[in-house]
């Protein structure tokens, strides 16, 4: 039952230029996932969003080319209430255990019956 989060960046926008620095990272749109196995069993959570960014310091500006994942997994971790976002994952995950509304058909009418096909073995011709 172990229950493991993740980040997924799916794009940075970014300004050409913004007081003398290049490619600045303005916005970054990312996802949070959430996966838990239960015996055999896989339940997935999934949320998204859009993140602002703030202008960088020029003294610890990183280079575009050179952020890598674990620094913009950072700057999301800094930014936003992951533990809101876990909770909501979570509980997707729950309700998925657990469905809260749950569809059993109309009493008045009869399930379905389902009908085998009837498969002949072509071998014995």
């Amino acid at each position: 039952m172990a229950k493991t989060y993740a980040w997924v960046v799916s794009a940075m926008d970014s300004a050409p230029t913004e007081d003398g620095l290049a490619k600045v990272v303005k916005t970054i749109h990312w996802r949070r996932n959430a996966v838990e196995v239960d015996g055999d069993k896989t339940y997935y959570g999934d949320v998204y969003g859009a993140m602002g960014c703030s202008s960088p310091n020029p003294e610890d500006f990183t280079q575009y080319d050179d952020i890598t994942k674990d620094e913009v997994e950072a700057w999301l971790e800094a930014g936003l209430d992951v533990e809101s976002l876990d909770a909501a994952l979570d509980a997707q995950i729950e309700n998925q255990k657990n469905p809260p509304i749950v569809q059993y058909g109309l009493p008045w009418v009869p399930a379905p019956v389902v009908v085998e096909p009837i498969v002949e073995d072509s071998s014995s011709l």
